[in-house]
């Protein structure tokens, strides 16, 4: 049986130069980066040649960079800490941040009742920018802003600079969940006012377990896991070196090859809209998601069946050999329908199976032509029991 894997925006391969850097790493440096004695020495300095490897690539020092366990992480290190280090009283957000943001704030909310407002967004999940300057005029708190620069699920893009000035304009804090752009978007941060940004290795080809946060010099937060005085006192625990060079060699590689993997990818994803709206005109495509305007990565389809199917639809295509999502995999364990769908779709459109398809330089017109050719089976054959 032929295997699609099209779950990209979930989790990615490790690219194999990934592969051949990390087990290089563990069978020939395992001293704990915190010892004195040689053998620390080594992996300390792999790490800190690692940090100033992906700052010089994000256009930072490299002293702005923690290393954590991934996005999640990150971003609870930001949200919490601003919260109880920083006097941060108010945090605006969305309803459709990935619910590493949506949880934590609301931890924060019951815990030190500070006050929370949501922007508004339009039909596609873009920020309602004069709404956004208006809760920014209406108080005086600190306030810290938390906004996602790619939607995980429908791939909206946020404007960072916009976003940035209009934060910078009112005295707020500034923090983006980046972990489905970086690897993907060219991001200077010394050119955007951005305080904050969070970063997943596993989401462009390097390991799962480890991720960045950049937090602007002299930011002030503060350790949110206690121990050690590792990651100059931000994050205790031991690193995981090997981890950590999988990430650089992925990061460098990504970079690299932006170009052309975007081209490639970017041709791709239209390929599979073309294929779609041919083979099944009845196809919708939800927040836009079909055009550039959205991220390359991703698309984010309505089919013409009953939305109760997806589970069916899903599980067909498992069968068939091919992945793909209702949305984030964080949710995977829920029988409750995407919350980013349920914002900014409308109530008739809700009622429709959606599905989330991305794509990465491993796919080929090949698996497109596959996949479309099974969704339209599927979609032949569950119209067919319906009547």
């Amino acid at each position: 049986m032929k295997k699609v894997y099209l779950d990209h925006a979930a989790t990615t391969p490790m690219r194999a130069e990934v592969i051949d850097k990390m087990s290089d790493t563990m069978c020939q440096v395992y001293g704990n980066p915190s010892s004195s004695h040689s053998f620390g020495r080594v992996a300390k300095s792999l790490v800190e040649s690692a940090r100033k490897t992906i700052a010089k690539l994000l256009n930072v020092t490299a002293a702005e960079l923690v290393f954590t366990s991934g996005g999640t992480e990150a971003n609870n290190l930001v949200l919490i800490s601003a919260v109880r280090d920083l006097g941060v009283q108010r945090i605006i957000s969305s309803r459709i941040e990935h619910h590493a943001v949506l949880h934590t704030i609301d931890y924060l909310k019951d815990s030190f009742n500070i006050e929370v407002d949501y922007v508004d967004l339009n039909a596609n999940g873009q920020v309602d920018f004069q709404h956004l300057e208006s809760l920014l005029k209406a108080s005086d708190v600190k306030t810290l802003v938390s906004l996602m620069h790619i939607n995980n699920e429908v791939g909206t893009i946020l404007d960072l600079r916009k976003t940035g000035q209009l934060c910078k304009t009112y005295n707020a804090l500034f923090h983006s969940d980046t972990v489905q752009s970086v690897g993907h978007y060219d991001l200077d941060l010394q050119n955007l006012s951005v305080d904050f940004i969070s970063v997943s290795a596993h989401k462009f080809h390097g390991p799962k377990g480890v991720g960045v946060l950049y937090a602007k010099k002299q930011s002030g937060l503060k350790a949110i896991i206690h121990g050690g005085e590792q990651e100059r006192g931000l994050r205790a625990g031991t690193e995981a070196v090997h981890n950590i060079v999988g990430f650089e060699e992925a990061i460098k590689q990504a970079y690299a090859n932006l170009d052309t993997d975007k081209k490639y990818i970017s041709e791709l994803k239209l390929y599979f809209v073309n294929q779609l709206q041919q083979t099944i005109p009845q196809v919708k495509f939800n927040a836009e998601s079909d055009g550039l305007d959205a991220a390359y990565t991703i698309v984010n389809i309505a089919l013409p069946l009953p939305a109760e199917k997806a589970s069916i639809i899903l599980f067909q295509l498992d069968l068939n050999g091919i992945a793909c999502s209702r949305g984030s995999a964080c949710q995977s364990g829920s029988q409750k329908g995407s919350h980013v769908l349920e914002h900014i779709l409308s109530p008739d459109d809700l009622k429709s199976v959606s599905l989330r398809f991305s794509f990465s330089r491993y796919n080929t017109k090949e698996d497109i032509d596959y996949t479309v050719s099974c969704l339209k089976r599927l979609a032949e054959s569950e119209a067919k029991v319906k009547h």
